[in-house]
């Protein structure tokens, strides 16, 4: 009789065989005892070894070359969890060599890896399609590069961690070009731009930003600019900083001069014409400091190392589309208590009155345009029209009170001398008083 407590075969678990083992040698598929493996290829010696497959629970695998039981040589790998998948070479299961990385995000890698990283010399597009082509390190771009960006611009040059830093060239896709040192990304230390509206800058960049950048536009000369009627003159212009010194580092701006009426001496009861615009050819009228002037287009300079000068400049006739009318006597009593008027008086212009039978009187002014500027007071007006702005930025316009008086006869006229210079003047337009009518 048996003893108590020894097995018998009812009494004892269902037999478990031991574990099935690799193959040995050949082709063969293992399922690994944890299931987290299962591997279907070519064996030797009890180790995969050969073409096989091997994939993963989560749905990752690797296909490619086996070398005593290890990933190593040409291969392909697939990683469910980011959906990249990484062909070329292989050593002990990582990425190492030579190889191309396709990334599920979009974009993919070509070039050299280290530990499944990034790693040497590589052509990268990302998931925007921009395109670099250089040095990698630690899986980022490190070194000397190429980045071709999705907007047209091109970069060429030192890269650290991911950012331009050292010295690069950036060729914009509107033409313009920056060459010179770079920090964190953006323009920093010395550097020089030429931007696509013709305006070059070399000096200290920080932040992106040049140091030595114009802020302002100042007109040389006295307060109030005097010349005689019908006589040529100068005018200089200098760009300033900030501080006040001359932006030297910058040329190429295009600055126009332009000028108009400020306010005119009116006598008492005397026959004066104004200026009316047409309604279609209605200008917007600037604000100024000597208050509103209509604005008259003049010619243009290009600034060089922070200077610009206008030569020969010319108070003309009027612009077309400013016709002159007549203070009629019911208006010359409302004239004469001023002694000095605006662009219109009292605000608002007045009315031209026609005499009965749409015809002028013997002696009425008519519309002769003068061939120069009348003595008054005027305003002349610099503005930054470069096109497109520099960096973005326009400078605000500058301002001179110019006082136009008439020539004494004691007074020789000034004669521009004969040559290419004076024969390359031009005028800027004043918008001026018209003469007082024949009585």
């Amino acid at each position: 009789m048996a003893a108590v407590g020894e097995g018998t075969p009812s009494s004892r678990g269902p037999r478990r065989d031991p574990p099935r083992r690799p193959p040995r040698d050949g082709y063969g598929v293992y399922v690994y005892p944890n299931s987290f493996f299962r591997y279907e290829g070519e064996w030797k010696g009890g180790r995969k070894h050969g073409h096989g497959k091997l994939l993963f629970k989560d749905g990752s695998y690797y296909e490619g070359a086996f070398v005593d039981g290890e990933i190593t040589g040409e291969g392909r790998r697939h990683w469910a969890w980011s959906g990249d998948t990484f062909s070329g070479q292989f050593v002990l299961g990582e990425p190492q060599g030579y190889g191309v990385m396709e990334y599920k995000a979009g974009g993919c890698y070509e070039g050299e890896v280290s530990h499944g990283m990034r790693e040497g010399h590589g052509f990268l597009v990302d998931r925007d399609g921009q395109v670099y082509q250089g040095s990698f390190h630690d899986n980022k771009r490190h070194g000397p590069g190429q980045m071709l960006f999705k907007n047209g611009d091109k970069y060429d040059g030192d890269w650290v961690r991911d950012q331009r830093q050292g010295h690069g060239v950036l060729r914009c896709a509107d033409g313009s070009t920056y060459e010179g040192q770079w920090h964190s990304d953006v323009f920093s230390g010395l550097g020089s731009m030429a931007h696509c509206s013709g305006v070059t800058y070399y000096g200290l960049w920080i932040n992106g930003h040049p140091a030595e950048q114009a802020t302002r536009i100042a007109i040389l000369g006295p307060e109030v600019m005097e010349v005689a009627q019908g006589s040529p003159f100068s005018v200089n212009v200098q760009l300033l900083q900030d501080h006040g010194e001359i932006a030297k580092s910058e040329s190429g701006r295009v600055l126009q001069i332009s000028a108009g009426v400020r306010y005119v001496q009116l006598s008492a009861y005397s026959e004066v014409s104004f200026f009316k615009v047409d309604g279609d050819n209605q200008e917007t009228l600037i604000q100024t400091p000597g208050g509103h002037t209509p604005h008259c287009p003049g010619a243009c300079r290009r600034v060089d190392q922070g200077c610009a000068e206008f030569t020969d400049v010319l108070l003309g006739p009027p612009p077309p589309g400013y016709h002159p009318f007549l203070f009629l006597d019911s208006l010359h009593k409302k004239a004469g208590s001023r002694s000095r008027g605006g662009l219109y008086p009292g605000g608002t212009p007045p009315t031209a009155q026609e005499p009965p039978g749409g015809s002028r009187p013997e002696g009425s002014a008519t519309e002769e345009q003068p061939a120069a500027a009348y003595p008054g007071e005027y305003v002349l007006m610099i503005h930054d029209v470069t096109t497109p702005p520099f960096l973005g930025r326009t400078l605000p316009p500058a301002f001179k009170h110019l006082r136009v008086v008439a020539k004494r006869a004691d007074r020789p006229p000034h004669v521009l001398e004969e040559g290419p210079e004076a024969s390359s003047g031009w005028q800027a337009h004043g918008c001026t008083p018209e003469p007082p009518a024949p009585q």
